[in-house]
């Protein structure tokens, strides 16, 4: 690789480690799901479309939700990256995001929508799983997918192809720097919850009070759920109306809520 190509990707000297928020958080926003996650950012928190558009769980029934471990990808220019990334696997970006992983961290993948690169395959996938990684979020492509299925790691994707990561139009650029990602702007260290309605952005600093909003969200729409089954009024439990206000604090109070 000549000089020139060298300052063009990131040193992997440079890359830094994300500031990871309490693991007790990203739980407590895992068990609310992205749906209300959604809803809530939108209507009290001013973010009002926090969706990650295009990925869908490789498997269905797995819910994960971690900061953010980002990866770049830009179109392929040769002169820029050439033999020298094959001749020594180190000098592959896409392998450095995954060094610095910890238990319950999730890798986002700015992949540009590309469908013909496989990001990741089993092998890296499995290395990352065992490292307690939550989960993989990709708008793009991973290969061997029926190996990387079995795993017990989260994995939301566009698709899967036979392509390894750099064979087509796109190559990793840079590590744990602001990606798009799906239409959407993900920091590094920011929250993604994802199941499989999707994958939400939560904005670190707006965490806390996102759980404090979803969970009474959460608790009043467990009890609109019962009556609602019980053949309730669709007007009087959803939403929760007024006049099912004290029925539903007397529903509360009998639960030691």
């Amino acid at each position: 690789m000549q000089k020139s190509e060298e300052a063009a990707l990131q040193d992997p000297a440079d890359i830094k480690d994300i500031v990871r928020p309490p693991r007790a958080l990203c739980e407590a926003l895992a068990k609310i799901g992205t749906a209300t996650l959604s809803s809530e950012l939108a209507q009290k928190l001013g973010i009002r479309d926090a969706q990650i558009r295009g990925p869908r769980p490789l498997k269905k029934g797995h819910t994960a939700a971690g900061p953010a471990l980002t990866l770049q990808c830009m179109p392929k220019r040769e002169d820029l990256y050439g033999a020298a990334e094959y001749e020594d696997p180190e000098k592959q970006l896409h392998r450095h995001v995954m060094y610095p992983a910890q238990e319950g961290d999730m890798i986002v993948v700015d992949a540009r929508g590309d469908m013909g690169s496989g990001i990741f395959g089993e092998m890296m996938l499995t290395f990352f799983a065992g490292r307690g990684g939550a989960g993989v979020v990709i708008d793009g492509c991973i290969r061997d997918s029926s190996e990387a299925e079995k795993l017990d790691l989260g994995i939301w994707v566009k698709g899967v192809t036979p392509n390894y990561h750099a064979q087509t139009n796109i190559i990793p650029f840079a590590v744990n720097v602001p990606v798009a990602c799906g239409g959407c702007l993900v920091m590094p260290g920011d929250i993604i919850v994802a199941d499989d309605d999707g994958v939400v952005l939560v904005p670190v600093a707006l965490a806390e009070q996102l759980v404090e909003h979803a969970g009474s969200h959460v608790e009043w729409e467990e009890f609109a759920r019962i009556r609602l089954s019980e053949g309730g009024d669709l007007r009087r439990y959803y939403p929760l109306s007024p006049e099912a206000e004290a029925e539903y604090q007397a529903w509360k109070a009998a639960r030691g809520r």
